[in-house]
């Protein structure tokens, strides 16, 4: 008897470890994707072939939601909320800046904080697929970190991950039109 539990114990032991090893694969697997900033990102995306992607995010309060933290109006609110200042506040960052909170390592020395929502908070961190050849495979730019933007549930949670009614300046979400609003596609030939 004591044998059996002997070897039981060694398999528990060697499958604990198996798993430990693989969840730690897991778990890390995102943290080899670095946010490149919507700079690099626009480099690509900004000519009337590709749709115009930049000046479009440019254009949209995504864009500018770092300096509406700069505005008496947002101190106001945050103050109201007992956060202090609200560009300081990580309640107020970690949906006015793409990629708040997660670990230095992951930022490009490319990326700014200051350009607010990038497209990275919808794309994913694009160190990985922001090369031409890898982004015209769909299935290997996810592979490498991109958000498949063919799982619109996936995309409709991830927009609800700030506009819910959590914030203080929450107005009704309806996905499809926010969508229709900061939709930005490539062209068709």
């Amino acid at each position: 008897m004591n044998q059996i539990l002997g070897g039981m114990m060694k398999n528990a032991s060697i499958f604990t470890l198996l798993l430990f090893f693989v969840l730690s694969i897991n778990g890390n697997a995102q943290d080899k994707f670095q946010y490149i900033g919507s700079k690099k990102c626009g480099a690509c995306h900004k000519s009337a072939k590709q749709g115009e992607q930049l000046k479009i995010w440019e254009a949209s309060s995504h864009a500018k939601a770092y300096e509406t933290l700069k505005s008496a109006k947002a101190d106001e609110i945050a103050k109201g909320k007992g956060l202090g200042k609200a560009v300081e506040a990580k309640e107020c960052l970690a949906c006015h800046v793409t990629g708040h909170g997660k670990d230095a390592k992951m930022f490009d020395k490319s990326f700014s904080i200051e350009e607010g929502v990038q497209c990275e908070a919808c794309h994913g961190a694009g160190s990985e697929y922001k090369n031409m050849k890898i982004m015209k495979d769909h299935a290997q730019s996810v592979a490498n970190g991109m958000t498949d933007y063919k799982d619109e549930a996936a995309i409709e949670a991830q927009c609800k991950t700030c506009h819910n009614e959590k914030s203080p300046t929450y107005k009704k979400f309806v996905f499809k039109e926010s969508w229709a609003k900061i939709a930005h596609p490539i062209p068709s030939k």
